[in-house]
Protein backbone atom coordinates (compact mmCIF):
# COMPACT_ATOMS: atom_id res chain seq x y z
CA UNK A 1 0.00 0.00 0.00
CA UNK A 2 1.31 2.91 -0.80
CA UNK A 3 0.31 6.74 0.39
CA UNK A 4 0.45 10.28 -0.26
CA UNK A 5 -0.26 13.83 0.19
CA UNK A 6 -0.94 16.24 -2.36
CA UNK A 7 -1.29 19.98 -2.91
CA UNK A 8 -0.63 21.03 0.17
CA UNK A 9 -3.03 18.55 2.08
CA UNK A 10 -6.08 20.05 0.52
CA UNK A 11 -7.00 16.52 -1.32
CA UNK A 12 -5.24 12.70 0.49
CA UNK A 13 -4.48 10.25 -2.01
CA UNK A 14 -4.11 6.72 -0.90
CA UNK A 15 -3.99 3.34 -2.97
CA UNK A 16 -4.68 0.09 -2.02
CA UNK A 17 -5.33 -2.88 -4.58
CA UNK A 18 -5.45 -1.26 -7.79
CA UNK A 19 -8.22 1.60 -5.98
CA UNK A 20 -7.00 5.37 -5.48
CA UNK A 21 -9.25 6.85 -2.93
CA UNK A 22 -8.79 10.98 -2.97
CA UNK A 23 -9.91 12.76 0.26
CA UNK A 24 -11.14 16.68 -0.09
CA UNK A 25 -9.22 17.45 3.10
CA UNK A 26 -10.83 20.57 4.31
CA UNK A 27 -13.24 20.28 7.38
CA UNK A 28 -12.85 23.32 8.77
CA UNK A 29 -14.54 24.86 5.77
CA UNK A 30 -16.39 21.76 4.48
CA UNK A 31 -14.15 20.78 1.96
CA UNK A 32 -16.02 23.36 0.13
CA UNK A 33 -14.25 24.10 -3.67
CA UNK A 34 -11.97 26.96 -3.37
CA UNK A 35 -10.03 27.99 -6.31
CA UNK A 36 -7.48 25.65 -4.38
CA UNK A 37 -9.15 22.90 -3.52
CA UNK A 38 -10.39 22.77 -7.20
CA UNK A 39 -7.05 23.17 -8.22
CA UNK A 40 -5.60 20.61 -6.30
CA UNK A 41 -8.79 18.14 -7.23
CA UNK A 42 -8.38 18.83 -10.90
CA UNK A 43 -4.30 17.95 -9.99
CA UNK A 44 -5.22 14.23 -8.13
CA UNK A 45 -7.54 13.23 -10.88
CA UNK A 46 -5.16 13.99 -13.28
CA UNK A 47 -2.07 11.99 -11.35
CA UNK A 48 -4.79 8.77 -11.15
CA UNK A 49 -5.40 9.09 -14.81
CA UNK A 50 -2.16 8.89 -15.31
CA UNK A 51 -1.22 6.30 -12.72
CA UNK A 52 -0.32 2.84 -14.12
CA UNK A 53 -1.14 1.44 -10.55
CA UNK A 54 -5.16 3.36 -10.24
CA UNK A 55 -7.67 1.11 -11.93
CA UNK A 56 -10.34 2.67 -10.51
CA UNK A 57 -11.13 5.78 -8.14
CA UNK A 58 -12.67 6.62 -4.99
CA UNK A 59 -13.68 10.55 -4.18
CA UNK A 60 -14.96 11.47 -0.47
CA UNK A 61 -14.69 13.80 1.64
CA UNK A 62 -13.44 14.47 5.25
CA UNK A 63 -16.25 14.30 8.25
CA UNK A 64 -18.55 16.14 8.25
CA UNK A 65 -19.37 17.24 5.12
CA UNK A 66 -18.31 15.61 1.62
CA UNK A 67 -18.33 19.04 -0.05
CA UNK A 68 -20.51 22.19 0.72
CA UNK A 69 -20.50 23.06 -3.10
CA UNK A 70 -18.22 25.88 -4.78
CA UNK A 71 -17.19 28.97 -3.18
CA UNK A 72 -18.22 31.77 -5.02
CA UNK A 73 -16.28 33.75 -2.89
CA UNK A 74 -12.74 32.64 -3.45
CA UNK A 75 -13.08 32.37 -7.78
CA UNK A 76 -14.69 35.59 -8.92
CA UNK A 77 -13.21 38.36 -9.41
CA UNK A 78 -13.19 41.94 -10.83
CA UNK A 79 -12.33 42.72 -14.49
CA UNK A 80 -14.15 43.58 -18.06
CA UNK A 81 -17.80 41.76 -18.13
CA UNK A 82 -16.72 39.89 -21.39
CA UNK A 83 -13.61 38.93 -19.52
CA UNK A 84 -15.42 37.97 -16.64
CA UNK A 85 -18.34 35.96 -18.61
CA UNK A 86 -15.69 34.02 -20.65
CA UNK A 87 -13.45 33.24 -17.56
CA UNK A 88 -17.45 31.87 -15.45
CA UNK A 89 -18.00 29.68 -18.86
CA UNK A 90 -14.22 28.39 -18.60
CA UNK A 91 -14.27 27.65 -14.97
CA UNK A 92 -17.62 26.03 -15.11
CA UNK A 93 -17.51 24.09 -18.02
CA UNK A 94 -13.51 22.74 -16.96
CA UNK A 95 -15.16 21.93 -13.60
CA UNK A 96 -17.22 19.26 -14.83
CA UNK A 97 -14.99 18.19 -17.83
CA UNK A 98 -12.62 17.20 -15.01
CA UNK A 99 -15.21 14.56 -14.02
CA UNK A 100 -16.85 13.58 -18.01
CA UNK A 101 -13.51 13.14 -19.61
CA UNK A 102 -12.30 11.11 -16.66
CA UNK A 103 -10.84 8.11 -18.15
CA UNK A 104 -10.78 5.19 -15.34
CA UNK A 105 -14.21 3.95 -13.53
CA UNK A 106 -14.98 6.86 -10.21
CA UNK A 107 -17.47 5.91 -7.50
CA UNK A 108 -18.39 8.84 -5.10
CA UNK A 109 -18.54 8.18 -1.22
CA UNK A 110 -20.81 10.75 0.19
CA UNK A 111 -19.97 10.84 3.43
CA UNK A 112 -22.38 13.83 4.61
CA UNK A 113 -24.04 16.97 3.39
CA UNK A 114 -23.38 17.65 -0.80
CA UNK A 115 -24.11 20.82 -2.05
CA UNK A 116 -24.67 21.95 -5.45
CA UNK A 117 -21.76 21.24 -8.35
CA UNK A 118 -20.16 18.29 -5.89
CA UNK A 119 -23.80 16.68 -6.44
CA UNK A 120 -24.03 17.14 -9.80
CA UNK A 121 -20.36 16.14 -10.73
CA UNK A 122 -20.83 12.88 -8.26
CA UNK A 123 -23.67 11.80 -11.10
CA UNK A 124 -21.36 12.28 -14.01
CA UNK A 125 -19.13 8.94 -12.37
CA UNK A 126 -20.14 5.65 -12.81
CA UNK A 127 -21.93 5.32 -9.12
CA UNK A 128 -22.44 6.82 -5.73
CA UNK A 129 -22.56 5.25 -2.66
CA UNK A 130 -23.81 6.97 0.20
CA UNK A 131 -24.18 7.21 4.52
CA UNK A 132 -26.99 7.47 6.44
CA UNK A 133 -25.80 11.03 7.41
CA UNK A 134 -25.46 11.93 3.40
CA UNK A 135 -27.99 14.76 1.98
CA UNK A 136 -28.14 15.79 -1.51
CA UNK A 137 -28.95 19.37 -2.12
CA UNK A 138 -29.00 21.70 -5.40
CA UNK A 139 -29.95 24.74 -4.40
CA UNK A 140 -29.94 26.33 -7.89
CA UNK A 141 -33.37 27.72 -8.29
CA UNK A 142 -33.32 29.46 -5.17
CA UNK A 143 -30.05 31.51 -5.87
CA UNK A 144 -31.57 32.44 -9.51
CA UNK A 145 -28.93 29.71 -11.42
CA UNK A 146 -30.12 27.80 -13.96
CA UNK A 147 -29.10 23.78 -13.67
CA UNK A 148 -25.53 22.86 -14.55
CA UNK A 149 -23.69 19.76 -14.37
CA UNK A 150 -25.60 18.57 -16.97
CA UNK A 151 -28.18 17.82 -14.66
CA UNK A 152 -30.90 19.63 -16.93
CA UNK A 153 -30.92 15.95 -18.74
CA UNK A 154 -29.06 14.18 -16.72
CA UNK A 155 -31.42 13.84 -13.55
CA UNK A 156 -34.52 12.87 -15.55
CA UNK A 157 -32.65 10.38 -16.68
CA UNK A 158 -31.19 8.60 -13.89
CA UNK A 159 -33.88 9.04 -11.46
CA UNK A 160 -37.13 10.43 -13.33
CA UNK A 161 -39.07 13.85 -14.10
CA UNK A 162 -40.56 14.23 -10.95
CA UNK A 163 -37.33 13.22 -8.72
CA UNK A 164 -35.46 15.64 -10.90
CA UNK A 165 -37.79 18.74 -10.62
CA UNK A 166 -38.31 18.48 -7.33
CA UNK A 167 -34.59 18.68 -6.68
CA UNK A 168 -34.10 21.30 -9.45
CA UNK A 169 -36.99 23.20 -9.13
CA UNK A 170 -38.51 26.08 -6.61
CA UNK A 171 -38.90 22.86 -4.18
CA UNK A 172 -35.30 22.89 -3.40
CA UNK A 173 -35.76 18.71 -2.46
CA UNK A 174 -33.00 17.96 -0.17
CA UNK A 175 -33.08 13.68 0.24
CA UNK A 176 -31.22 11.76 2.52
CA UNK A 177 -29.07 8.69 1.52
CA UNK A 178 -31.77 6.56 1.62
CA UNK A 179 -34.31 8.87 0.16
CA UNK A 180 -31.53 9.39 -2.67
CA UNK A 181 -31.11 6.03 -3.43
CA UNK A 182 -34.92 4.84 -3.42
CA UNK A 183 -35.04 8.07 -6.35
CA UNK A 184 -32.38 6.70 -8.17
CA UNK A 185 -30.06 9.28 -7.61
CA UNK A 186 -27.53 7.11 -5.92
CA UNK A 187 -26.99 3.34 -6.25
CA UNK A 188 -26.01 2.61 -2.73
CA UNK A 189 -26.78 3.88 0.99
CA UNK A 190 -24.49 2.23 4.22
CA UNK A 191 -24.14 2.76 7.46
CA UNK A 192 -21.44 5.55 7.96
CA UNK A 193 -18.75 3.49 9.74
CA UNK A 194 -19.42 1.04 6.41
CA UNK A 195 -19.17 3.56 3.87
CA UNK A 196 -14.89 3.34 2.92
CA UNK A 197 -14.85 -0.12 3.60
CA UNK A 198 -17.87 -0.94 1.15
CA UNK A 199 -16.89 1.75 -1.66
CA UNK A 200 -13.52 -0.39 -1.43
CA UNK A 201 -14.94 -3.23 -2.12
CA UNK A 202 -17.36 -1.69 -5.22
CA UNK A 203 -14.11 -0.26 -6.51
CA UNK A 204 -11.92 -3.32 -6.32
CA UNK A 205 -14.62 -5.72 -8.23
CA UNK A 206 -14.49 -2.88 -10.81
CA UNK A 207 -10.23 -2.85 -10.83
CA UNK A 208 -9.93 -6.55 -10.91
CA UNK A 209 -13.21 -6.74 -13.63
CA UNK A 210 -10.99 -4.24 -15.57
CA UNK A 211 -14.11 -2.21 -15.72
CA UNK A 212 -14.64 0.64 -18.42
CA UNK A 213 -15.41 4.46 -17.60
CA UNK A 214 -19.03 4.20 -18.04
CA UNK A 215 -22.25 7.10 -17.31
CA UNK A 216 -25.54 6.61 -15.66
CA UNK A 217 -28.83 6.96 -17.78
CA UNK A 218 -27.52 5.97 -20.88
CA UNK A 219 -25.86 9.23 -21.66
CA UNK A 220 -22.79 9.60 -23.95
CA UNK A 221 -19.17 11.20 -23.15
CA UNK A 222 -19.91 13.52 -26.18
CA UNK A 223 -23.63 14.28 -25.46
CA UNK A 224 -22.32 15.03 -21.84
CA UNK A 225 -19.78 17.51 -23.00
CA UNK A 226 -22.02 19.33 -25.41
CA UNK A 227 -24.56 19.93 -22.57
CA UNK A 228 -21.86 21.15 -20.27
CA UNK A 229 -20.37 23.61 -22.97
CA UNK A 230 -24.67 24.99 -23.31
CA UNK A 231 -24.97 24.87 -19.60
CA UNK A 232 -21.67 26.95 -18.92
CA UNK A 233 -22.70 29.73 -20.81
CA UNK A 234 -26.45 30.20 -19.24
CA UNK A 235 -24.42 29.67 -15.44
CA UNK A 236 -22.13 32.63 -16.69
CA UNK A 237 -25.27 34.62 -18.16
CA UNK A 238 -26.77 34.46 -14.91
CA UNK A 239 -24.31 35.04 -12.62
CA UNK A 240 -23.91 38.46 -14.19
CA UNK A 241 -27.74 39.27 -13.70
CA UNK A 242 -28.68 42.04 -11.21
CA UNK A 243 -30.53 39.43 -8.95
CA UNK A 244 -27.88 36.93 -8.42
CA UNK A 245 -25.19 39.72 -7.79
CA UNK A 246 -27.32 41.43 -4.71
CA UNK A 247 -28.28 38.00 -3.22
CA UNK A 248 -24.47 36.56 -2.98
CA UNK A 249 -23.62 40.72 -1.99
CA UNK A 250 -26.38 39.71 0.98
CA UNK A 251 -25.31 35.99 1.72
CA UNK A 252 -21.92 36.83 2.03
CA UNK A 253 -21.82 40.03 4.34
CA UNK A 254 -24.55 37.93 6.09
CA UNK A 255 -21.33 35.64 6.59
CA UNK A 256 -18.83 38.17 7.75
CA UNK A 257 -17.18 37.39 4.31
CA UNK A 258 -16.56 41.54 3.60
CA UNK A 259 -14.05 40.69 0.79
CA UNK A 260 -15.82 38.71 -1.36
CA UNK A 261 -18.88 40.47 -0.23
CA UNK A 262 -17.50 44.21 -1.87
CA UNK A 263 -16.75 42.40 -4.91
CA UNK A 264 -20.45 41.30 -5.64
CA UNK A 265 -21.37 44.74 -4.42
CA UNK A 266 -19.73 46.38 -6.97
CA UNK A 267 -20.72 44.01 -9.98
CA UNK A 268 -24.14 44.97 -8.97
CA UNK A 269 -24.00 48.71 -8.39
CA UNK A 270 -21.99 48.71 -11.14
CA UNK A 271 -24.15 46.53 -13.57
CA UNK A 272 -26.33 49.38 -15.16
CA UNK A 273 -22.72 50.37 -16.75
CA UNK A 274 -20.70 47.34 -17.80
CA UNK A 275 -24.11 45.35 -18.81
CA UNK A 276 -23.80 47.49 -21.72
CA UNK A 277 -20.56 46.26 -22.58
CA UNK A 278 -20.68 42.81 -22.85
Amino acid sequence: MTSKRTNADLILSNTLNGVTTLTMNMPARLSGWTAGMMAALHAALHDAAADNNTQAVILTGADPYYCAGVNLGSSLKLGHPRKLHAMIVAHNQHLFEDFINFPKPILVAVNGPGIGACVTSATLCDGVIASEKATFSTPFSRLGLPAEGCSSIHFERIMGKESAKRMLGPEGWQPTGTQAKEAGLIQWVVPHSDLLSEAQKIAEEWAKSRKERTFRGGSTKEELLRVNTRESVEVADAFLNRPFLKGQFKFLWSKKKRGPALTFMALWLSHPLWSRLR
